[in-house]
């Protein structure tokens, strides 16, 4: 099992960013597939058709996600934390992104899918938002 930790700058703030990725409508705008989402905590997710599904475990408003992310096979908790913070830049956000115990497996791939399908995916949708 690894860990996958990764700083991301997105173009706007942490209360869009954080609305971003607990509202299901919004999530289906930046990834192309209706999304279930609730920040009701020990509520299910499922996310690109139910390729990524879980439970999610915390929220703080603006500021905090913990999920519980489920792999086939795979009993272990593989938990996904993402904070939020204000960018350097003005009107942006850091995020803080750590997912641990990842099958070794699935490790490459989970880092493309972070990066590519997720944030890359986020900062596009963002940099359209302001245009």
């Amino acid at each position: 099992m690894k860990t996958f930790k990764k700083y991301y700058e997105l173009p706007t703030s942490p209360d869009q960013v954080y609305l971003a990725l607990t509202n299901p409508n919004t999530i289906a705008l930046w990834t192309g597939s209706p999304a279930e989402m609730s920040t009701v905590p020990n509520s299910e997710f499922s996310l690109w058709d139910g390729d990524i599904c879980g439970k999610n475990v915390e929220f703080e408003e603006n500021k905090k996600i913990v999920q519980n992310w489920y792999f086939e096979g795979i009993t272990d908790d593989s938990i996904v934390t993402i904070k939020l913070h204000d960018g350097k830049r003005a009107g942006s956000t850091s995020v803080e992104l750590t997912h641990t115990n990842i099958p070794d497996d699935d490790y490459e791939d989970m880092m493309h899918g972070w990066d590519e399908y997720y944030f890359n995916a986020l900062i596009d949708f963002f940099e359209e938002e302001g245009e």
